[in-house]
């Protein structure tokens, strides 16, 4: 196992590179630089003062922006600049926000962070037993009727629940029961402990409803058909033979491997340290990861992109080899060589 590891973070270094890489050339590649946007504005600024004629701007100018933020060495030199800086956590500083990387990526930690966390808690405490449950009550009324509901949840776009829920219950049009924008009240701070707690709450129901609605029907079906080829093994029949329990049978002996397919995914939980949905923040006013990227790449904000891409594609690739691991410790019969 431990040469397993060793062999994954060694491939990992040239898959970081290839994502990086890649992620950079078309970044520099796309028209409408920071310096393009920088002179557009100078232009008009030039233009507003000087009766609609722009403003010409010298060489040296174009120079020294370019100097400034770093583009007058081609394109391959930046990016080993980039990985020599990032392999001292040195992001740079955000064209758009005037401030280093990390400080911009840290302040919309706690949107994401809170809805990553929150989203995954709440999938697998809902999603196992109700997922075994349908698989034990296979093909009776309860099973079509939450198959129907779950599939019914999932064809919604969240754009159009996020929708649906603002115009219903935020004021919209109907009733007023739950406020959007921000992840706590003006008075947040003056709280006791438990009202911090349902404060918070009250602030998450609409917005993580939108999130994990989707999430739901898969890891629940995830669950149901795994747990269904499992119950149909012979294992299980010889351990209903000799007397136990459906629920011996059922949650020590089936629940085990049926599991496996769904610990398999565990790994992505380092993921939701970014989780983040552009429709869902820009919906609920929201200023999260989902947000930010999008923004960045409109401002063609490179430092903040890279520094998104360089974060992402580190838990990414931790999270697969989380998994192997887990696969291995819920199937002892796997060994990865």
């Amino acid at each position: 196992m431990f040469i397993y590891i060793l062999r994954r973070l060694l491939l990992s270094i040239p898959t970081f590179l290839g994502i990086t890489l890649i992620t950079f050339l078309i970044i520099n590649a796309a028209p409408g630089g920071p310096i393009e946007q920088k002179l557009q504005k100078m232009r008009m600024g030039g233009a507003g003062g000087s009766g609609g004629r722009g403003t010409q701007i010298s060489q040296e100018i174009l120079d020294s922006m370019a100097k400034q933020y770093g583009f007058d060495k081609p394109v391959h030199e930046r990016y080993f600049i980039w990985l020599k800086n990032i392999s001292r956590l040195d992001f740079g500083e955000s064209f758009a926000y005037q401030e280093p990387v990390i400080d911009v990526i840290s302040q919309r930690f706690p949107v994401s962070l809170s809805f990553g966390i929150a989203s995954l808690f709440l999938t697998y405490l809902v999603c196992i037993p109700l997922g075994v449950t349908k698989a034990i009550k296979s093909g009776s009324k309860f099973d079509h009727i939450s198959g129907i509901i779950l599939y019914g949840m999932y064809s919604i776009p969240p754009l159009v629940l996020g929708i649906v829920l603002i115009v219903w219950f935020a004021g919209g049009s109907h009733f007023d029961f739950f406020p959007i924008g921000n992840l706590t009240s003006d008075d947040y701070d003056s709280m006791t402990t438990m009202g911090k707690i349902w404060d918070r709450t009250y602030h998450f129901i609409l917005p993580l409803t939108c999130y994990m609605l989707g999430n739901f029907t898969e890891v629940t079906m995830l669950v149901r058909n795994s747990m269904l080829d499992v119950i149909k093994s012979d294992y299980v029949r010889t351990a209903r033979s000799k007397g136990l329990t459906d629920r011996m049978v059922y949650y020590k002996h089936a629940l085990r491997n049926a599991m496996i397919p769904v610990a398999t995914g565990l790994g992505g939980f380092l993921r939701v340290f970014l989780a983040g949905s552009l429709i869902i923040e820009k919906i609920f006013n929201l200023d999260g990861i989902g947000l930010l990227s999008y923004s960045s790449i409109l401002a063609r904000d490179y430092n903040v992109i890279m520094g998104i891409t360089f974060i992402s594609a580190m838990l990414l690739l931790a999270g697969n080899i989380i998994s192997d691991i887990i696969y291995v410790m819920v199937d002892p019969r796997i060994d990865f060589k």
